[in-house]
Parts: C-alpha cells; sequence; structure tokens
C-alpha cells in the first residue's frame, strides 16, 4: 500500500514539475482507450508516453541493462520506411507498437522525431503512407 501512495506522489510531482516544460508530462497509467490504444494523438506527447522511457527525453538514447538508440541526428529516419516499420514490429530489444498505435499515432510520433532532436527530415508521413506499410506486414487474411 505504501509503495502504491510513493508511486502516485511521485507520478504526481513529476507531472507537475514539467508543467512549464516544452513537452506535455508523461502519460500515467490508463493511458489507453478502451480499444487497448494510446489514447495520445500528438507526436511529442506520444514520444513522451512511449518512447522516452528508453530512448531518453533528449533522444540521445541509452546503455546499460540494455542498448537504446539514439534518434537524435539519426541519419537512419532520413527514409521514413524504416522507423515506422520499426515502431510498428520492433527491432532488436524493442516491442512492437503496431497494436497500440493507430496510423495516424505512428505517423505523429515519426514525424516529430524525424523532425526534433537535432533531425530534419522535411517529408512527413501521412496515415495512409503508415497504413500502405501496415498492410505489407499483414499475413494473407491476418487480422491486425
Amino acid at each position: 500500500m505504501l509503495r502504491v501512495a510513493m508511486a502516485i506522489l511521485c507520478a504526481t510531482a513529476a507531472a507537475q514539475s514539467h508543467a512549464d516544460d516544452e513537452l506535455p508530462p508523461f502519460s500515467p497509467p490508463g493511458s489507453f482507450t478502451a480499444g487497448g490504444q494510446f489514447s495520445h494523438r500528438d507526436g511529442a506527447t506520444l514520444y513522451r508516453a512511449v518512447c522516452q522511457a528508453c530512448h531518453m527525453s533528449d533522444a540521445h538514447g541509452a546503455e546499460g541493462a540494455g542498448m537504446y538508440p539514439a534518434l537524435a541526428a539519426n541519419v537512419r529516419l532520413a527514409n521514413a520506411d524504416y522507423p515506422v516499420m520499426t515502431v510498428l514490429r520492433g527491432r532488436h530489444g524493442m516491442p512492437p507498437f503496431g497494436d497500440y498505435l493507430s496510423d495516424a499515432q505512428v505517423a505523429e510520433v515519426v514525424n516529430y522525431v524525424r523532425n526534433h532532436f537535432d533531425n530534419h527530415f522535411a517529408d512527413a508521413l501521412t496515415a495512409a503512407d503508415v497504413a500502405k506499410l501496415r498492410a505489407t506486414m499483414q499475413p494473407p487474411g491476418g487480422s491486425q
């Protein structure tokens, strides 16, 4: 019980301490829709809620119990298909988020990363672009 109370206090304090930051505060538990997808819609909030825990707030990545690659100034992001497929399918130790993010959410977070953190890739993705890529990864007759 004490652990739960401490976790709530820490989450509340963290949310309040980021009130003036450029990015919205980390999303608390319960940030999912009834369908099991993240409820966030914009790229900055999605990055904060989904990606930041591993890739860090500055997107410089981390090493420790695992290796979390830097997204900042990352030339691999030049081809927009690469980060989209990575978000949908996962890669190496990164879990797939395809079941938890809509096509529009994937486009938002990928566009955000590709245009922040010292990345400057002007070709924006749309939800339709993500849908086309998602369709290529579905097995014939599969549901997703």
